[in-house]
């Protein structure tokens, strides 16, 4: 089983629970259709970084954040990125939530997953790229994680022009559209550290029913 189907049993709440035969054939279905429609796409700007006062300054956003901070620590540069599977993956989960609404949750796992492995692939490309000019990639950080307000997820997309770029925009209560989206900061130092951990090795949250196991 490759990692992407691993992780959509992961998003639908297996945990540990063995994956029946019909949910095995709606997964292998719905990678397949998504991959039929999906249009991943990414922005990226890399800004200056400076931290004051608890305070963390990435190009001209102001940002309030302890769990960034600690994320952040030793960083002189901060990548801001955008990412989408598109809008007609948007159309298709649509579609099932109108007709079969079983295999419209499964879609969402789905997508989630090929999203999440999408932006894994991007930050290796970023990892050896900006590698060669000396910095070190510290793990994704998004709108919404810990005390990193949704909020900024507004001023991130202003910062990058995703929707002029991309397509990517966000409602006024801050959701991204198309909604298989995601935004995220990561941080650039000039030192290494080994502290690569991301998504559910990140949390403190570890009675979550959608736990990666980290062990």
């Amino acid at each position: 089983m490759d990692r992407k189907t691993k992780e959509a049993i992961r998003y639908l709440g297996y945990g540990k629970n063995a994956v029946d035969a019909d949910t095995k054939r709606l997964i292998s279905d719905s990678f397949r259709e998504l991959d039929q429609v999906a249009e991943q796409r990414m922005v990226y700007r890399i800004f200056e970084l400076q931290e004051t006062d608890g305070q963390i300054t990435i190009g001209s956003l102001l940002i309030e954040s302890k769990a960034l901070k600690k994320n952040m620590k030793g960083c002189e540069k901060a990548l801001m990125l955008g990412a989408t599977l598109g809008a007609e993956v948007d159309r298709l989960l649509r579609k099932y939530e109108l007709t079969d609404m079983a295999k419209a949750v499964v879609l969402q796992a789905c997508a989630a997953a090929m999203l999440e492995e999408y932006l894994d692939t991007r930050q290796e490309e970023l990892k050896e790229d900006l590698g060669r000019e000396g910095w070190y990639l510290r793990p994704r950080f998004s709108p919404g994680y810990g005390d990193f307000d949704i909020r900024h997820q507004k001023l991130v997309l202003r910062m990058l022009e995703s929707e002029k770029k991309i397509g990517l925009m966000a409602t006024d209560s801050c959701m991204l559209i198309p909604t298989k989206s995601v935004t995220a900061v990561i941080g650039l130092s000039k030192t290494p550290i080994s502290c690569h951990r991301q998504g559910c090795e990140a949390c403190d949250k570890t009675d979550c029913t959608y736990r990666r196991a980290t062990s």
